[in-house]
């Protein structure tokens, strides 16, 4: 989300802490450099794309990641980290209601230690992960040109500019890490706006990339459940027109990611609740998720 970076965080307050207001202004700064005059080229756009693909992957890292938008801020504690074949994250809110999410694969837990809530799902692999990435196919949807270096969380960065090759989507700036490829910062732009002020942003504070993995710190929160409520929604794989719903015509660009069913669990929810159906767009760098 990064991608959201994948996830969108809800019950957004306003932070009381000076370094955080300081951290708000900070975004507003321009890259230190000027955007060059010619866009990379197809080839060198996708190169970029799935450097930062691979690296959201196969990075092991955690810090603080900080989201704001229209004035508002929230942060959460996150943790990714591979294993050969296995994949982990661990994402904590610090600020709003208190929520923990954790994953395994395609296996997701989310805890409300307030309600003592448990809800455990197994997702789509393609929308398992807690934080959005970016596919390499996004070049074929966006011109991206170089805009020089800058500063995220004490670290090098090269920053892009990628602007849409039509006006039916936002702009994106990009912080990309210069050792790793892990994307240390997005912004949200408006192309029309000649000062491309950020309409929202997600950055890290602080961040570690290569640290040792410890996969313990999801599998141990995930397997000691005692005194939490479970919740196990059922997700099942289907098509929009196997139930009934069809797109006339999709905006240019984007693709059906994922089609779910959702029905909660029964022995949490009444035996008249209404599943849900979701279909997630995306291409490649925006994604939008349609609830019927």
């Amino acid at each position: 989300m990064i991608p959201s970076l994948h996830s969108r965080w809800q019950a957004a307050r306003p932070w009381s802490r000076l370094w955080f207001v300081c951290l708000a202004l900070s975004c507003l700064h321009a890259p230190a450099q000027a955007a060059s005059s010619d866009p990379l080229t197809a080839a060198q756009a996708r190169a970029w794309l799935e450097r930062i693909h691979a690296a959201a992957h196969a990075s092991n890292y955690q810090g603080v990641l900080v989201f704001s938008a229209q004035g508002r801020l929230s942060s959460a504690r996150v943790a990714h980290f591979g294993v050969r074949s296995q994949s982990y994250e661990r994402v904590e809110m610090l600020d709003g209601p208190m929520r923990m999410s954790f994953r395994h694969n395609d296996r997701v837990l989310t805890l409300w230690p307030h309600n003592r809530i448990a809800v455990l799902e197994e997702r789509d692999p393609r929308q398992a992960s807690l934080r959005q990435t970016i596919e390499p196919r996004a070049a074929d949807q966006y011109q991206m040109r170089e805009q020089g270096s800058d500063h995220v969380a004490g670290r090098d960065a090269t920053v892009l500019l990628l602007t849409p090759r039509d006006d039916k989507r936002f702009a994106q700036r990009l912080w990309i890490d210069k050792q790793s490829g892990l994307m240390l910062r997005i912004d949200v732009l408006d192309p029309q706006d000649p000062q491309k002020q950020p309409l929202e942003s997600s950055a890290f504070s602080e961040v570690e990339i290569g640290i040792k993995a410890k996969p313990q710190s999801v599998l141990q929160p995930m397997s000691k459940l005692d005194g939490y409520r479970r919740i196990t929604p059922a997700h099942t794989s289907t098509q929009l027109d196997a139930e009934g719903w069809s797109m006339h015509k999709l905006v240019a660009g984007f693709t059906l990611a994922s089609c779910t069913q959702r029905t909660l669990d029964p022995a949490s929810a009444p035996a008249s609740a209404a599943s849900t159906l979701q279909a997630v767009f995306s291409d490649g760098l925006t994604h939008v998720s349609v609830f019927v």
